[in-house]
């Protein structure tokens, strides 16, 4: 049994499941639907695949040398996470104060997902959102480059057993985004009561908000 592989697994599975960005994004795209929060999950699970192939091909180790090209990711992913917690925050005050009853179907004449009120997203928005919320996070291959060498031991070609670790982190995102996003879905009756529903959308694009201001500010004081 491989002791490092699974004191990596244990790691990794942390750090996926760990609330930011990502999970926000997802939360708010399976708000809006089923359909929508899972592609959403996929792709943060895609962002993830382009860090740790980035990783793998020693290209992150340029971009974290390079303060300036560092920089205008951490740029582009403030704003983006702006533009995100923005946009949800709108959708909070424009949320009906009172819906009809949440256990009764959709409304004739309503397209439903699974059951639920139709998408107000969009697959490919969803997609993209959770896609580009990941793929534009600067902290990621930081991490990555800080993370996987600490796992390939002494003697070993480095390159295969990157790209396991690689492989195993997409792996565990594919399993706990859908994940979060099926429950959100599964909840939806009662969180997507108007006062519930409200409440959460406006803590995850504060969240958003936060995290993307945050970025923004580094970025002034480097």
């Amino acid at each position: 049994m491989d002791g490092q592989l699974i004191a990596f697994t244990g790691v990794a599975a942390g750090m996926v499941a760990m609330p930011g960005a990502d999970f926000a994004v997802v939360v708010r795209s399976a708000l809006d639907s089923r359909r929508a929060g899972v592609a959403a999950a996929v792709g943060v699970a895609g962002g993830l695949l382009v860090h740790t192939a980035l990783a793998v091909a020693g290209l992150a180790a340029v971009l974290v040398a390079v303060p300036a090209l560092f920089g205008a990711v951490q740029l582009l992913g403030g704003v983006y996470l702006l533009y995100l917690g923005a946009r949800a925050l709108a959708a909070a005050v424009r949320r009906p104060a009172a819906t009809a009853d949440p256990t009764a179907g959709p409304a004739a004449g309503t397209p439903a997902d699974g059951g639920h009120p139709a998408a107000l997203l969009g697959t490919a928005q969803s997609l993209r959102q959770g896609f580009l919320a990941n793929v534009l996070n600067p902290k990621a291959p930081v991490l990555f480059l800080s993370l996987l060498p600490q796992f390939v031991p002494a003697g070993q070609p480095a390159l295969p057993r990157t790209l396991l670790l690689a492989t195993m982190v997409v792996a565990l995102a594919l399993v706990w985004f859908p994940a979060v996003a099926l429950l959100v879905d599964r909840l939806g009756t009662w969180l997507r009561r108007p006062q519930v529903a409200r409440a959460l959308e406006a803590t995850t694009g504060a969240l958003l908000t936060v995290l993307g201001g945050v970025l923004l500010v580094e970025v002034a004081l480097a």
